[in-house]
C-alpha cells in the first residue's frame, strides 16, 4: 500500500510549522484561539467544494453579513440564497445549503460527530470529517485534494487515482493525531496549497521533507492521475426578449442543471443532448453571437438570440425583470455571459 512507515514526529513537525505559518482565513480560528463557529466552518467547506479560496472569500463575506447565523439562513427564501450564490457554480450545493440549514435549525444546532453531520443534506464524508475536526475538535481523518496530494507524496503511493484513494486515506489515518486534529487537518491543507503544490513543489521549505518518501524521486508525478476523458460539447440557444427596459426571465426547474435559478429562456439543452426546442415566441430574432461555458462533465456552446419590443408575453411562466437591476437577478455564470453579449449587441445598434 505505502512505500514507507510513518514518521511518528510528523504531526508535531507539521503543527509546529502551522503554529508559525497558518493562513489567516475569514472562517478560520488561528492556533491558540477558541474553536470557530460551526456555522462558519460548514458554510466555508460547502463553498470551497471544487472552488478556490480566492473565489469563495467575497461570497463568504456576503453570506455571513446577510445571514450571520444558521437560523437566519434557515429562514431565508430559497430564491434569495440561490441569487446570492450565483457565479459560485455547482448550484446543487446552494439548494442543499438551505435544506441543511433548516435541518440544523430544527435540531437546535449542528451535530458534533461525523455520523451526525453526514445526515445533513450536501454533507459527505470529507465535509463531515472537516467540520467534526475543525469545529468540534474530534479526531477525524480529513482528506481533500490538497491532503490527497501531500499524503500520496509523503508515502510514495504509486497506485493511480481514483483507486489510490483508499490507500491514501489509510495512510492519512496513521498520521492524524488524537489532539488538535482540526489544526492538523488545516495544516495539511495549507501545506498542499502553499508548499506541496501540484507543480514545482517547494521541498526545501517543507517541514515534512525529511519524512517524505517521494522527495528526490520526482514528487511532482504524484499522485498518479488517470487520463482525462474528453468532455462532450453541446449546442443550444438562449433567448433575450426585451421590452420597455425589461428582459424576460424564467425560473429553471428545481432539479437538473442550474436548478431553481433565474435564467434566460432556452431551447432545452442538457448535459446529455443538444437543445431541440423552439423559441418562446415568434418574432424577428437577431443573432447576438455565442458564449461558451464549461461545466464539470460537458461544455455548452450557446447561441444568443435577441428580440426587441415584444408585445405579448412569451409562452410559459416568467417575469419581466428591470434591466437596471439585472445584477440582482442572480443569473448563473452561463446566462450572465449571455446577458452581457445581448446587451453589448444592443449597444452596437444604438
Amino acid at each position: 500500500m505505502t512505500a514507507t512507515r510513518p514518521d511518528r514526529q510528523i504531526p508535531a513537525k507539521l503543527l509546529d510549522w502551522y503554529d508559525a505559518k497558518a493562513r489567516a482565513l475569514p472562517w478560520r480560528a488561528l492556533p491558540g484561539e477558541p474553536r470557530p463557529d460551526p456555522y462558519r466552518v460548514w458554510l466555508s467547506e460547502i463553498m470551497l467544494q471544487q472552488t478556490t479560496v480566492a473565489a469563495v472569500k467575497p461570497y463568504f463575506a456576503d453570506f455571513t453579513a446577510r445571514w450571520p447565523a444558521v437560523e437566519a439562513l434557515a429562514a431565508a427564501p430559497e430564491e434569495d440564497v440561490m441569487a446570492a450564490w450565483a457565479g459560485l457554480g455547482y448550484y446543487s450545493r446552494a439548494r442543499n445549503l438551505v435544506k441543511a440549514a433548516r435541518a440544523v435549525a430544527d435540531l437546535g444546532g449542528f451535530p458534533d460527530t461525523e455520523e451526525g453531520l453526514r445526515k445533513l443534506p450536501g454533507v459527505g464524508d470529507y465535509t463531515a470529517a472537516a467540520i467534526a475536526a475543525i469545529a468540534f475538535g474530534r479526531r477525524a481523518v480529513v482528506v481533500d485534494a490538497n491532503v490527497e496530494r501531500v499524503v500520496a507524496r509523503l508515502f510514495a503511493i504509486e497506485q493511480p487515482l481514483p483507486a489510490a484513494r483508499k490507500a491514501i486515506r489509510e495512510a492519512a489515518d496513521t498520521i492524524t493525531p488524537e489532539e488538535r486534529a482540526g489544526d492538523f487537518a488545516q495544516a495539511m491543507m495549507d501545506l498542499g496549497s502553499r508548499i506541496c503544490t501540484p507543480r514545482k513543489p517547494n521541498c526545501d521549505a517543507c517541514p515534512l521533507a525529511g519524512a517524505c518518501a517521494a522527495r528526490g524521486n520526482d514528487p511532482e508525478r504524484l499522485p498518479v492521475k488517470a487520463p482525462k476523458k474528453a468532455k462532450p460539447v453541446r449546442q443550444g440557444r438562449t433567448y433575450w426578449i426585451e421590452r420597455e427596459g425589461h428582459v424576460w426571465l424564467v425560473q429553471r426547474p428545481p432539479e437538473g442543471m442550474l436548478g431553481g435559478m433565474r435564467a434566460l429562456p432556452d431551447d432545452g439543452w442538457s448535459a446529455r443532448a443538444d437543445g431541440a426546442g423552439g423559441a418562446p415566441m415568434r418574432g424577428d430574432w437577431a443573432d447576438a453571437g455565442a458564449v461558451r461555458h464549461t461545466f464539470t462533465h460537458f461544455t455548452i456552446e450557446l447561441t444568443v438570440l435577441r428580440l426587441d419590443g415584444a408585445a405579448p408575453d412569451p409562452a410559459g411562466d416568467g417575469l419581466w425583470w428591470p434591466l437596471e437591476k439585472l445584477k440582482d437577478a442572480g443569473l448563473p455564470t452561463l446566462f450572465a455571459k449571455a446577458a452581457r453579449l445581448a446587451e453589448a449587441a444592443r449597444e452596437r445598434l444604438l
